[in-house]
């Protein structure tokens, strides 16, 4: 079955929905996992209008604490699943390149990300990290969808 499971977080609930079912399915199959932050480089220009009054260091110092954050309350998930992960952080001005990079280069067999469910127009128009690791990863991914029982598939339901 698989043996080392990458799970990308940015901190959002959705992320922790997905992390929760990554740990749970590592633990059942007793994969290795691995979850990754990947935040962007600093530029001139935000289109947060708090970010866009800050300097680098201040905006490198926030971005570092938000990853930390983020990153340890994915070991918080996968502590209580009793399963051991490790936290990895990354900066790349493109995301779903580095998940997929970042699942090639540690040997990942899976790679499990949350989605957001934005259909229609809104999924066209703004577009989600998690499509672009769908349509671009060779690695096999596995999309948690709102709202979704991360132990259901050990329940039979």
């Amino acid at each position: 079955m698989y043996k080392h499971i990458l799970v990308p977080t940015d901190g959002s609930e959705l992320s922790n929905r997905a992390i929760e079912y990554a740990a749970a399915l590592a633990k059942t199959v007793k994969a290795n996992l691995t979850v990754i932050t990947v935040t962007t480089p600093y530029y001139g220009f935000a289109v947060e209008p708090e970010l866009a009054t800050i300097g680098v260091e201040e905006y490198q110092k926030n971005v570092d604490k938000l990853a930390a954050r983020s990153l340890d309350v994915a070991k918080d998930i996968a502590a209580a699943a009793q399963v051991a992960c490790e936290p990895v952080h990354i900066e790349d001005p493109q995301p779903y390149r580095a998940i997929i990079d970042a699942a090639k280069a540690r040997g990942c067999d899976l790679i499990v990300m949350a989605s957001h469910g934005r259909r229609g127009l809104a999924a066209v128009v703004l577009g989600s990290e998690t499509v672009k690791v769908l349509t671009h990863s060779t690695v096999p991914v596995l999309v948690v969808r709102p709202k979704v029982d991360p132990l259901a598939f050990l329940k039979g339901s």
